[in-house]
């Protein structure tokens, strides 16, 4: 059973907190976490991107000189593609990008990225996170005490809007509560740091 040392918001350590083995302590999946990711990367994007082809831009009715005998190349139309100004070949079009992941899989993906993060150490607990109003330099001096001096991605059980205003102007660093928790997010930062509670609501999701 994986065990990781709890600590408190001044880096001092206040206690050992055991990670069930089914959740933090499964067999990685790569390729299961590279699909995971590539799913997510495709859902966020947009899709919106548009331009004109030669049909749609306005003008070019008109052939802009006859066809033989002027010496110049044979043109139909000034909203060629090869002309400026004129149409996009293979134009792009607003498309969806969404890709689905069978619940299975996706649970499993999720298994697999917080087991990568244990495996790795990389897994710091706090023992409570909370803040009553913002303050930037509180969360630079907690990051200072745990010495996480890499990109971190602090995880709350709940929507705290103090904590999250408080971290959002810090380089490298993302709040996010655990019901948003995600494959992308979890291998992208090097410190996974959560609260105590926050691990307890994910083992109890997870471990049904």
């Amino acid at each position: 059973m994986p065990k990781v040392a709890m600590y408190n918001t001044e880096g001092k350590q206040v206690g050992e907190m055991n990670l069930k083995e089914e959740i933090f302590g499964v067999n990685i999946n790569m390729p299961l976490l590279h699909q995971a990711v590539e799913v997510y990367l495709s859902n966020q994007r947009q899709g919106t991107q548009s331009a004109r082809t030669r049909s749609e831009v306005r003008g070019g009715g008109r052939k802009p000189w006859r066809q033989k005998g002027t010496g110049r190349a044979r043109v139909g139309t000034i909203r060629s593609p090869l002309w400026p100004g004129g149409g996009v070949v293979f134009a792009p079009k607003p498309r969806d990008y969404s890709k689905k992941m069978p619940k299975k899989m996706r649970r499993q993906a999720m298994l697999s990225a917080l087991s990568s993060k244990a495996a790795n150490n990389e897994i710091i607990v706090l023992d409570a996170f909370s803040m009553e109003q913002p303050k930037t330099k509180f969360i630079v001096k907690v990051l200072d005490n745990l010495k996480v001096d890499r990109k971190a991605l602090i995880v709350l059980k709940g929507k705290d809007e103090a904590v999250e205003k408080s971290a959002r102007n810090i380089p490298g660093v993302k709040t996010i509560p655990v019901n948003n928790l995600n494959v992308f997010d979890i291998l992208k930062y090097d410190s996974f740091i959560i609260t105590k509670d926050a691990v307890e609501a994910i083992e109890e999701v997870y471990a049904q």
